[in-house]
């Protein structure tokens, strides 16, 4: 006998989202504001520039020494309306050492989220939760298709930008909340959009 999957609750909390097994589909779940919310498969572009941007961290993270290090697709409470959301960033940065028992990724300080076309305004309605967590010192949205992306950073008042800067194909991008600097175009080594950059 096929088990069947059980359905979600019409409203659940972050809670009942982290104890659901999710719908049966082997699909990715986010909990937007109670509901879970599946996540589309990633293209195969998609998938490199998270590789990419996960692998420059990471080994600048390494290098620099101490707790900070890099995660892929954590899980991310948002301060406002805790209680009911998860939202799920392509990667991020954390200073806080692990511990299995952190359910959510704890104090991130730095957020990336790869937009494509399907999803673009569900990842802008996840970058606008980000910011109101105190600890986020940069938000990163970098485009899939073509080499370009928008940096969110805090100001020293505490408050954000009314708009993000925007980096250009041939400019470099400098994260002031881990120190780190690089060509944008690293990001998108092994895309069609380097090959074409290239020509």
């Amino acid at each position: 006998m096929t088990a069947v999957p059980k359905a979600p609750a019409p409203h659940m909390s972050v809670d009942e989202f982290l104890a659901w097994s999710g719908d049966g589909s082997r699909r990715k779940f986010q909990l937007v504001d109670g509901e879970p919310r599946a996540m589309a498969p990633a293209s195969p572009t998609h998938g490199i520039i998270q590789a990419n941007v996960a692998a420059l961290l990471h080994a600048h993270l390494r290098a620099q020494g101490g707790t900070c290090h890099t995660v892929t697709e954590p899980g991310i409470v948002p301060r406002v309306r805790a209680d009911a959301n998860m939202r799920t960033p392509d990667v991020a940065v954390t200073c806080v050492p692990d511990d299995p028992r952190h359910r959510s990724l704890p104090d991130p300080v730095l957020l990336i989220e790869i937009l494509s076309p399907s999803n673009e305004a569900e990842t802008w309605e996840s970058v606008w939760a980000y910011t109101t967590i105190p600890s986020v010192r940069e938000i990163l949205v970098v485009r899939s298709t073509t080499a370009a992306a928008e940096l969110l950073r805090r100001q020293p008042d505490g408050n954000w930008p009314e708009q993000p800067e925007t980096i250009g194909p041939t400019a470099d991008l400098r994260l002031d909340s881990v120190g780190f600097v690089c060509p944008l175009a690293e990001l998108y080594a092994q895309t069609h959009l380097a090959r074409a950059a290239s020509r």
